[in-house]
């Protein structure tokens, strides 16, 4: 038996164990064979991993590709680019596009420019408002991954449901089965405090970080918990930034309730120093709270797993949104969000060798968990015979420095891990068997990427 790739030479790292000294045999895009390195049949084709560590392909469960509508920042063709060279072989949209995702024929036309032009398989998810409630069955059934409700002011405007109207949507999503995740601030305390700290003329980037405080972010997620326990909806808290929050999923799961949570790098990474360090580049909603919050993200979001999965928020923004040029003027002339798509495997990878994390529990959250978690397991995120070949390959000692945007691929990169350091990286990114990227740079072509299809 010949087949189509045979990667050798490596050792598998999956949330079970490591195996070293094995490959992986695919053939039409599927794992046909995982074991030993003379256990491996021939192939037309052999990637030598030079001992390098492979594991299941990388999934970000929450990026912003921007289209349609808002290519200027980024387009579907950029972002998995992005995504291919920085190891992330599936990638799923967020729904403030312009039209917003918020029903069938807009989700459509997202697939279709995502058939057209992606590197890396994707997905999206729609949006819940006051104006939809009545499509959700139309919009489950047209394929979308999840629902997902924004409950403070974001980028893009999108006005939050009641909590009469949520509580509605619920009902109606947990019909569908799918999982509902919510952008947990709290409308009104950060209306409240932004409208206060402008009156009072506190312009400075820590002030929009101050505007937004823990206690709303915890309170939304203490609210959709309940309403979660009543309506027996599976719920998410995307981009959970602070300690206190996973203490509230940590309580919500201790009640059987079905939530679950995601964590990104730059939670884990920095402290809200990097407002005054850095300042308006490093603008995001949720904010990057204080070095205790952070710690106790550390402790109860990971040592304690409270948090499931790790994604990005990757947000692109053009220099002049950011404020670039003015990175300490007014905070309030500036839009929040920055990429994350290719240093998001280098942080995990550092914390690793910082002796934060294992491997396994790296490759659980990155991957493996996500894949469950919105219904793309055992397809995706198992390395199981018969499912996709996809795999990420890491260097895990390779030191190096995020030097200047113009090592990454999007079509905006501002983001603050430019100029810090790290150890490791993705050095090839495999998806569905092909070699769509390599030392960073993508090789595979556009239009490659493929919906995933889930429950259909």
């Amino acid at each position: 038996m010949t087949v189509d790739l045979v990667v050798r030479n490596c050792t598998v790292v999956t949330p079970a164990g490591r195996e070293p000294e094995t490959g992986v045999a695919v053939d039409n895009g599927t794992i046909v064979a995982r074991g030993r390195d003379e256990q491996l049949p021939d192939a037309e084709r052999v990637y030598d991993a030079e001992g390098a560590l492979l594991v299941p392909g990388i999934i970000d469960g929450h990026i912003h590709n921007r289209e349609p509508g808002l290519e200027y920042k980024e387009d579907w063709e950029s972002a998995t680019r992005a995504a291919a060279a920085g190891g992330v072989t599936t990638v799923v949209g967020m729904p403030n596009t312009d039209p917003v995702i918020d029903r069938p024929e807009h989700l459509e036309l997202k697939f279709e420019r995502g058939e057209a032009s992606t590197h890396v398989d994707f997905q999206s998810y729609a949006v819940v408002t006051s104006e939809n409630l009545d499509l959700i069955p139309d919009i489950d059934e047209a394929g979308a991954l999840g629902f997902k409700i924004f409950l403070g002011s974001t980028v893009g405007d999108v006005p939050p449901p009641n909590d009469g109207e949520i509580l509605e949507a619920m009902e109606r999503i947990a019909q569908t089965g799918k999982r509902l995740g919510f952008h947990e601030e709290n409308g009104e305390i950060i209306d409240y405090y932004t409208e206060k700290f402008q009156a009072e003329g506190r312009n400075e980037p820590i002030d929009h970080s101050h505007s937004r405080p823990v206690i709303a972010e915890q309170e939304a997620v203490e609210r959709m918990i309940t309403f979660a326990e009543q309506t027996g909806t599976k719920v998410h808290m995307y981009h959970v930034s602070s300690g206190s929050a996973a203490e509230a999923v940590a309580r919500g799961k201790e009640r059987g309730v079905d939530v679950t949570a995601e964590t990104c790098p730059h939670y884990l990474w920095f402290t809200e120093e990097v407002m005054r360090e850095k300042g308006n580049p490093a603008r995001i909603q949720p904010p990057i709270r204080d070095a205790q919050e952070r710690e106790t993200l550390w402790e109860v979001g990971i040592d304690e797993s409270a948090i499931d999965c790790i994604a990005t928020d990757h947000a692109p923004h053009t220099p002049e949104e950011k404020k670039v040029d003015d990175p300490f003027g007014n905070t309030w002339d500036a839009i929040s969000g920055f990429v994350g798509l290719e240093t998001e495997v280098p942080a995990l990878l550092t914390f690793v060798n910082e002796g934060r994390l294992t491997l396994e529990e790296w490759v659980y959250r990155h991957s493996t968990r996500p894949a469950q978690v919105w219904g793309m397991y055992p397809q995706k995120g198992s390395l199981q015979v018969g499912t996709d070949a996809d795999f990420t390959i890491v260097d895990p000692d390779l030191e190096w420095t995020l030097e200047d945007a113009d090592q990454l691929h999007s079509k905006n990169c501002v983001t603050p891990f430019i100029g810090e350091s790290f150890t490791g990286k993705a050095v090839a990114t495999v998806v569905r068997g092909e070699l769509v990227a390599e030392d960073g740079e993508v090789v595979g072509e556009s239009g490659y990427g493929t919906r995933v299809r889930v429950d259909e």
